[in-house]
């Protein structure tokens, strides 16, 4: 029996076993499958609807067989694979989970020595663009980038991560990373917590405006509750801010302006940012010491996220927001008087 012949049969038993509700887990293990190639396709299978259905009426080989072949991706040359071809499938699994080029970069040199020596940067553009081609155009490829001037917004926002140590308490607790993206230079401050609750958001602004040495004009926040009590975006029922946010605006001089309930593109490049973070330094840490987190994410912030090569403005953001928007900043001292 061939092996395109083993792997089709386990195919279908792949879409037998899915449409009995068996976890994607036990159906690897059960079908011999690598967790990769499980995925590879099921999310194939997924894709072209052949996973939902009664398991007595199981499609043909061959309509499974084309589901699969649709979602594998074009080879290239291999003048353009370079030293990218070893990680391929890893990159592809990957991007498939929606990180990008650079956040896959990142990730693989942290955990791969082998990779960190050997691979670049510009081969891992090539091999997303040459991915991004086999796709063709996608409506989510075509964007216009929303320029902002140096020191006018910044992004703020929460995520998930996880659970952490926490040192102080001696036990695990779940964990969120908080991201203030500066707007014009994508420079950001980023710190992981344990709660939402105001105070930590009143505080953590205090630390990011202390980090970049001033204040922006405009805070964009996402709905939370320690920023908005009411979104209401009309103008007869306006927005109510959080009386403490209200009074940390006035006092450090910035205008706040939430993003509208499902309007995310209006905090996209924190969001962006966030997805980046987690893809990248704060991913596989759970059960880690919050403090040994935080360290590394200070680091990230300045050594690697910071240094890069922005995807969208092409310059780094540290160097951007040295040279350019770093003196455009409310001061400080001004604004605490």
């Amino acid at each position: 029996m061939s092996r395109e012949r083993v792997d089709m049969d386990r195919l279908r038993e792949l879409v037998r076993l899915r449409r009995l509700g068996t976890s994607t887990r036990e159906v690897a293990r059960m079908l011999g499958l690598g967790r990769m190639t499980e995925r590879r396709y099921r999310r194939a299978l997924e894709r072209a609807g052949l996973l939902v259905g009664s398991a007595d009426a199981l499609p043909e080989l061959e309509v499974l067989k084309a589901a699969v072949e649709a979602q594998r991706p074009r080879r290239l040359p291999a003048q353009q694979v370079s030293s990218m071809e070893r990680w391929r499938e890893r990159i592809v699994a990957l991007r498939q989970d929606g990180l990008g080029a650079r956040a896959v970069f990142d990730r693989l040199r942290l955990e791969d020595a082998e990779f960190a020596a050997q691979a670049t940067y510009s081969s891992m553009r090539r091999l997303f663009r040459s991915l991004r081609r086999a796709e063709g155009v996608r409506a989510e490829d075509v964007a216009i980038p929303v320029v902002t001037a140096p020191g006018e917004v910044a992004q703020v926002d929460f995520g998930s991560i996880g659970k952490l140590y926490d040192p102080r308490t001696g036990v695990l607790r779940k964990a969120y990373v908080f991201a203030m993206v500066l707007g014009h230079s994508r420079h950001q401050f980023a710190r992981v917590v344990f709660d939402q609750t105001v105070e930590t958001w009143l505080h953590l602004h205090v630390l990011a405006f202390d980090f970049f040495g001033g204040v922006p004009r405009v805070i964009v926040p996402d709905n939370l509750k320690a920023a908005v009590i009411r979104a209401a975006f009309t103008p007869s029922e306006p927005t109510s801010l959080n009386r403490s946010y209200r009074e940390l605006a006035r006092h450090y001089g910035f205008k706040v302006d939430p993003a509208p309930p499902y309007q995310p593109k209006k905090k996209g490049k924190v969001e962006s940012d966030m997805k980046y973070a987690k893809g990248s330094v704060l991913k596989g840490r759970d059960e880690d010491d919050v403090d040994v987190v935080n360290a590394d994410l200070s680091r990230w912030v300045m050594e690697i996220a910071g240094t890069r090569v922005h995807g969208t403005t092409g310059k780094k953001p540290l160097e951007v927001f040295e040279q350019e928007e770093k003196a455009t900043l409310l001061p400080l001292v001004m604004s605490r008087t």
